[in-house]
């Protein structure tokens, strides 16, 4: 009796398993197996321990305590206000613009709102905000300078070199060290009217102040409501000729109520109604005197 052969088995896999083979170890297969399944189940997990009210508040929770204990770490406080650079009135005026009690987490404090509040005063050029090393939130002022007074409808405001508002004013002795402006369009001119002041000279200590007229001339009034009516070109030259009468015909020291310069050609003198009604009657008296004889 022939004993029975069995068929060699084939080592080689077939065609699709050789292709599964092939595939599994290809290395985006390889990392999605060793970390994607671990994720997807981790992720699985959460989002149905998620699926709690309960369990999402009290995630909330230990998050936000987390945070805040993080952020009210001691290196992190502000326990003060500094100002600098800015007299004490307008450090006072600085100080009211916080809205929070100190000590106070500096991830609870806008900087760039806090200093654009600041810049927003009249009296601030420039600002800058910061928390100092020592824990105390650094505002370094620039405040603007004033050069002059204007007078406006709603009262007295300082403005600095390029026309802007740098505070308001209670009275007009609180700073006679400054010019007085008034009228509308000023700002733009500043400079022509500070060169006016300069220019005034041997009338400066007679001056009063600066009136805009129509946005595009000056009248200076001096003491006793004497003007002197300013041409749109040229201004300071035209100054420097009625100071030039004044100092060799004492112009200014007469019965003049106004000096019209407007055109440069033609200077006009306007006498005082009182020096008017006396040369008046001094001619008809004249006249009477001469019939008389």
């Amino acid at each position: 009796m022939r004993p029975v052969t069995r068929p060699i088995r084939d080592p080689a896999p077939s065609k699709w398993g050789y292709r599964w083979q092939r595939w599994m170890l290809t290395p985006g297969v390889r990392t999605g197996l060793r970390l994607g399944v671990p994720a997807l189940i981790i992720a699985a997990i959460a989002g149905g321990w998620s699926m709690n009210a309960s369990n999402r508040a009290l995630l909330a929770e230990r998050i936000s305590a987390a945070q805040q204990a993080f952020q009210e770490r001691p290196q992190f406080m502000v326990s003060g206000l500094a100002v600098s650079g800015a007299d004490e009135e307008l450090a006072d005026a600085v100080a009211s613009l916080m809205d929070t009690e100190f000590p106070v987490s500096s991830f609870d404090l806008d900087l760039n709102k806090l200093r654009d509040d600041v810049v927003a005063l009249d009296a601030v050029a420039e600002a800058r905000v910061r928390v100092g090393d020592a824990g105390a939130l650094e505002i370094n002022v620039t405040p603007r300078v004033p050069v002059a007074i204007w007078r406006t409808p709603d009262g007295l405001r300082m403005i600095d070199a390029e026309g802007v508002f740098a505070g308001d004013l209670a009275a007009r002795v609180d700073r006679l060290d400054l010019p007085l402006i008034g009228g509308e369009g000023v700002q733009g001119h500043i400079d022509e009217a500070l060169t006016l002041f300069r220019s005034a000279g041997p009338i400066a200590d007679r001056m009063r102040g600066l009136v805009r007229v129509s946005g595009r001339r000056w009248n200076m009034v001096l003491e006793d409501g004497q003007q002197l009516l300013l041409p749109a070109d040229a201004p300071v030259e035209a100054l420097d000729r009625i100071i030039a009468l004044h100092e060799a015909q004492d112009l200014l020291d007469r019965d003049v109520a106004i000096v019209d310069m407007r055109m440069p050609q033609r200077p006009t003198v306007r006498m005082n109604q009182e020096a008017v009604a006396a040369t008046r009657n001094a001619a008809t008296t004249g006249r009477i005197q001469q019939v008389g004889q």
